[in-house]
C-alpha cells in the first residue's frame, strides 16, 4: 500500500497565480452574497463597512484596515451568521471638491455661480470620484475581500433620499434651527467648517507685546496676544481674579492703540495669568475662547473678516488686507507709534481646514445647526452600553464630547453633497420643508407646491435653498443605509440587533461620535452592539504615510510580489487591536512562507484517503485535544473581534505544531512502509492528519482565505468558506489533560533535537544513547523511537535516581 501512497497535489509549491483563480471563482459561485431577506432564519451581523472617501488610492495602511474587517466578517459566517457586509464609497463633501479643484484648475465657486456652472463642476467631481472608487475597488478585490459591493455611494438619490428624510424628521422636532452665530470659516473652501473637522498645525508665529492706557489712571498696561489685527474688536481686557498685579484695574477702562475706543477691564477665572504678561484681550474673535466669552459676558461683537479672508472696512488702515498682511501692517503701525512693546517668536498651534490645510478663522454666518449640547451626558450614557473593542477607545469619545462647545453647523456653501430640502417664500420668509421620500434639489428643481402654502403667494415666489449638508450629516447615517431603515422594515429590525462598527480612532471624534448622535436623535437607540477601533498604519519608520513625505506604499506591487494571503498575514498580525500598526515587509515574507507551509502540509495529507472512522491512538487523540484548546482560545479572540491573536494562535499550531511535531511523529505511521504499525494504527493516522489539517484551514480561512480555499477544495472538494467553526471534538473533561501529553512529546522532540545539535548530529540521525521517558508516555514509545531512530524506554519515578536528566521529563544513562 505505501507505494500507492502519491499525493493528488502535483504542484509542489503554492503560487500566486492560484489566488487570481479563486477570485473568478469566488464571483461566479457568489456564495458570500448576504440575503436581504427577513424570513432568513440565520441572525444577522450588519457591518457598518467605513465608506472611504473616493479621493485616491489606498496605500497599504487603508487596505490593511478593509482586509482586517473582512477577516472578522469571515469569521461571523463561519459562526452561522447570516453577514452583510456592504462597500460603497462616501462620495459627498469637501475632499473629492478640493481634489477636483487641484488637478482641474478650477475653482468651485466661480464655476457653480450659474446652475449650468454647478452641473459642469458636479460632473467633474462624477467623474473623478469613479475613477478613484474603481481604483479602491480593485485593491480590496484582489485583497480577496468579501464585501457585497453597492454601486449606490452616498452621492446616490438612494442614500440622499435617506439623509433628506432624517432633516426632514429633526427639523420638524425643532432640533434642527437656523441662525446667525460665529463658526470657524474657512476663508479658501469658503465653508463653514464644525468643531469636529477642524484640524491643527503647529507653526512658527509671534506674540505681539502691546500697550493699552488706562483711561482712569493714565498708566500703561501690556498685553500680549497672537492676533493684534483684532485691535479694533477688542472688548475687554481681562485677568485672573486672584492676580494681584491686575485687581486694582478691575472696573476701569482701557484705551485700544490705534483705534482709540474704550474697552472693560475686568477678571476672569479662564484667564491664565503665565500666559504673556497675565491680561488677555478678548477680540471678535480671535478664537472659541473669545466667542464663549463674549456671549459670557454679554460683550456686544465686532466682525472684522469678510468670508474670502480680508479685512472689513472697520477694520480701518486694515481694511482690505489678508489676515496676515494685516498682523504685519498693524504690528507696523503700532511699532511707528510706540506702542509695540515688543515681538516674541513662539510656535503655536493654528485651527486649519481639514482638507485643504488653510489657517481657519472665526466670522459671523447664517447657518443651519443641529442639537447637540443638550445631548451630551445621553451619547455618554448610551455609548457605556455598546462593547467597545479595545475598551481604551471609550476614553477617547468621551473626551471629544466633552469637549464640544456649540451645537453642530450643518449646512456648507459647497456644492457636491446632499441638498437642503427646503424652499423660502420671499414674501412672508417661511421655510417650507417637502414631504419625505423623494431625492429634492432645490437650487435646480421646481417647489413641490403651487403656491407658498403659508401666505399664498405665486410660485415663483418660492427660492430654493442652494446650501448642502456637511458630509458627515450624511455618513452619520450609513448604519441606517446598511440595515435598510425606510426600505425593509421588517429586514432592519433583525439587522439593527447586532451592528458592528469597524473603524479607524483619527474618526472616533467625528464618524462615530455623529453616528451616535444622530442614530440617538431618530430612534432613540445606540447606534452600534459593538464598535471596534484599531490604530493608525504607519510606515516601517512609524510616521504616518503622506505624499509630501514621499513615503506612501502601494499595495498593488506587494500583493504582486507575495500574494495577497502574505498581505492579509501582515495586517492581522502587524499589531494588538487599537494600536498603531507598522508596514513591516519581513511579515508579509512571513506570511508567504506561512502559505507556503500549509500548501506543504495539503500536499503530504493528499497522499493518504481520509477514512470515515478511525479508531484513535493515544497521540493522535492527544493532540487533537491541544488543537481543541488552540481553537477554543482562537475562537474567543475573534469573538472579541481581533485577528492578531488567532493569527499568532494558528501560525504557531500549524507550524510550530502541526507540520514540525504531529506529523512528523506520525510520518512512518502514515505510510507503515515496514509494517511496523497495524492496519488499525496506519487509517488513524490518516484520519487524524485530515481533522487536524481540516479544522486548521477552517479557522485559519478569515485571515488567510486563498490558500485555505484551494488546498480545502483540492482534498475535500468543498469551498472551506462554506464550512462551520470547528467545535471541540476532546471530551472537556480529559481535554487538558490529553493535550498535556502532547505538550510532553513535543517537549522529548526539542530536547532530542537540542541533543542532536549540541552533539553536531543531523536531525534524521540515530541516537547511540537510549533514552528514558514517563511512564504515561507508554502509547507514544513506538511513533517517537521510529521518529528519532532511537530506542525509548518507560521509566518509573523510583527508577530516575540512578539517570541522568537531560530535560523535562528526559532521562539517559549517567556517564562512567
Amino acid at each position: 500500500m505505501a507505494n500507492e501512497l502519491k499525493p493528488r497535489i502535483k504542484e509542489k509549491r503554492w503560487q500566486i497565480d492560484k489566488e487570481l483563480e479563486l477570485l473568478e471563482l469566488w464571483d461566479k459561485e457568489g456564495i458570500y452574497k448576504p440575503s436581504l431577506d427577513p424570513e432568513d432564519p440565520r441572525d444577522i451581523i450588519a457591518v457598518d463597512t467605513p465608506p472611504p472617501y473616493a479621493s485616491g488610492k489606498w496605500h497599504v495602511a487603508g487596505a490593511a484596515h478593509y482586509a482586517q474587517i473582512d477577516m472578522v466578517a469571515r469569521y461571523f459566517r463561519l459562526k452561522g451568521y447570516n453577514v452583510l457586509v456592504p462597500f460603497y464609497a462616501d462620495r459627498n463633501g469637501l475632499p473629492v471638491e478640493v481634489q477636483v479643484e487641484k488637478k482641474k484648475g478650477v475653482y468651485a465657486h466661480e464655476m457653480a455661480k450659474t446652475p449650468e456652472g454647478r452641473e459642469r463642476f458636479l460632473k467633474l467631481c462624477r467623474e473623478f470620484l469613479d475613477q478613484a472608487e474603481r481604483e479602491i475597488v480593485s485593491v480590496w478585490k484582489r485583497l480577496g475581500c468579501s464585501f457585497d459591493y453597492w454601486k449606490d455611494g452616498t452621492d446616490s438619490p438612494a442614500y440622499r433620499v435617506l439623509t433628506q428624510a432624517t432633516f426632514i424628521d429633526l427639523y420638524k422636532r425643532g432640533l434642527i434651527y437656523e441662525a446667525e452665530r460665529p463658526v470657524r470659516w474657512c476663508p479658501r473652501c469658503r465653508t463653514t467648517l464644525a468643531e469636529a473637522e477642524i484640524e491643527y498645525r503647529e507653526e512658527e508665529g509671534y506674540l505681539y507685546y502691546i500697550k493699552y492706557k488706562v483711561k482712569e489712571t493714565g498708566e500703561w498696561l501690556v498685553v500680549a496676544t497672537t492676533r493684534p489685527e483684532l485691535l479694533s474688536g477688542c472688548a475687554a481686557l481681562a485677568f485672573h481674579p486672584d492676580d494681584e498685579r491686575y485687581k486694582k484695574y478691575e472696573g476701569m477702562t482701557a484705551i485700544a492703540p490705534i483705534y482709540g475706543h474704550e474697552v472693560k477691564i475686568l477678571s476672569h477665572p479662564s484667564v491664565d495669568p503665565n500666559y504673556g504678561t497675565g491680561l488677555m484681550m478678548i477680540c471678535s474673535f480671535g478664537d472659541e475662547d473669545d466667542v464663549r466669552l463674549f456671549m459670557e459676558l454679554g460683550l456686544k461683537p465686532k466682525p472684522l473678516i469678510n468670508p474670502d479672508g480680508m479685512m472689513r472696512s472697520e477694520a480701518g488702515p486694515l481694511a482690505g488686507l489678508s489676515v496676515e498682511e494685516a498682523r504685519v501692517r498693524i504690528a507696523d503701525l503700532l511699532e511707528e507709534k510706540g506702542l509695540l512693546v515688543k515681538r516674541e517668536k513662539i510656535k503655536h498651534k493654528v485651527p486649519i481646514c481639514w482638507r485643504c490645510k488653510t489657517p481657519l478663522q472665526i466670522i459671523y454666518r447664517r447657518e443651519y445647526f443641529l442639537k447637540q449640547l443638550e445631548y451630551k451626558n445621553k451619547i455618554k450614557e448610551i455609548s457605556k452600553k455598546i462593547k467597545f473593542l479595545p475598551e481604551m477607545h471609550r476614553r477617547k469619545l468621551h473626551d471629544w464630547i466633552d469637549a464640544v462647545s456649540m451645537d453642530w453647523p450643518i449646512s456648507r456653501d459647497r456644492y457636491y453633497a446632499t441638498e437642503i430640502p427646503l424652499w423660502h417664500c420671499r414674501k412672508c420668509g417661511a421655510k417650507l420643508l417637502p414631504e419625505p421620500g423623494k431625492y429634492y434639489r432645490p437650487w435646480r428643481d421646481e417647489p413641490p407646491w403651487d403656491k407658498c402654502p403659508i401666505c399664498g403667494a405665486p410660485k415663483d415666489y418660492l427660492e430654493g435653498e442652494k446650501k448642502v449638508f456637511d458630509t458627515w450629516f450624511d455618513s452619520s447615517i450609513s448604519v441606517l443605509y446598511v440595515t435598510q431603515w425606510m426600505r425593509n422594515q421588517r429586514f432592519f429590525e433583525k439587522a439593527f440587533r447586532n451592528t458592528l462598527r469597524p473603524q479607524g480612532q483619527d474618526i472616533i471624534r467625528t464618524w462615530l461620535y455623529y453616528s451616535l448622535l444622530r442614530v440617538y436623535q431618530l430612534l432613540g437607540k445606540p447606534a452600534f452592539r459593538w464598535v471596534r477601533v484599531t490604530g493608525m498604519g504607519l510606515d516601517p519608520r512609524g510616521r504616518p504615510m503622506h505624499k509630501s513625505l514621499g513615503n506612501v506604499i502601494d499595495p498593488d506591487p506587494v500583493v504582486e510580489k507575495y500574494g495577497a494571503d502574505a498581505f492579509r498575514y501582515w495586517a492581522a498580525i502587524a499589531s494588538k487591536l487599537g494600536y498603531d500598526y507598522r508596514y513591516d515587509e519581513n511579515k508579509v515574507k512571513t506570511g508567504r512562507n506561512f502559505a507556503t507551509k500549509i500548501w506543504n502540509i495539503a500536499r503530504f495529507a493528499s497522499a493518504f484517503p481520509e477514512p470515515e472512522n478511525a479508531e484513535f491512538t493515544l497521540v493522535d487523540r492527544a493532540f487533537i485535544a491541544l488543537q481543541d484548546i488552540y481553537l477554543e482560545m482562537a475562537d474567543k479572540a475573534y469573538a472579541d473581534l481581533d485577528v492578531y491573536e488567532p493569527t499568532s494562535l494558528l501560525y504557531e499550531f500549524i507550524w510550530d505544531i502541526l507540520a514540525s511535531h504531529y506529523i512528523e511523529l506520525a510520518k512512518n505511521r502514515a505510510y507503515n512502509r515496514d509494517s511496523s504499525y497495524s492496519e488499525r494504527e496506519q487509517i488513524a493516522a490518516w484520519k487524524a492528519l485530515h481533522v487536524l489539517l481540516k479544522r486548521s484551514l477552517i479557522a485559519l480561512s478569515p485571515i488567510m482565505p486563498f490558500v485555505t480555499d484551494y488546498a480545502f477544495r483540492k482534498l475535500y472538494g468543498q469551498s472551506v468558506h462554506t464550512q462551520s467553526y470547528p467545535d471541540p471534538l476532546s471530551d472537556e473533561g480529559e481535554r487538558e489533560k490529553l493535550a498535556e501529553i502532547a505538550r510532553k512529546v513535543i517537549n522529548i522532540n526539542k530536547i532530542l533535537w537540542q541533543l542532536k545539535k549540541s552533539k553536531g548530529m543531523k536531525l534524521s540521525e540515530p541516537l547511540k544513547e537510549t533514552i528514558y521517558i514517563d511512564d504515561d508516555l507508554a502509547e507514544a514509545v513506538k511513533d517517537l523511537s521510529l521518529m528519532h531512530k532511537t530506542t525509548f524506554v518507560m521509566v518509573s519515578e523510583a527508577g530516575r535516581v540512578e539517570l541522568e536528566n537531560i530535560g523535562p521529563g528526559v532521562y539517559i544513562a549517567k556517564k562512567g
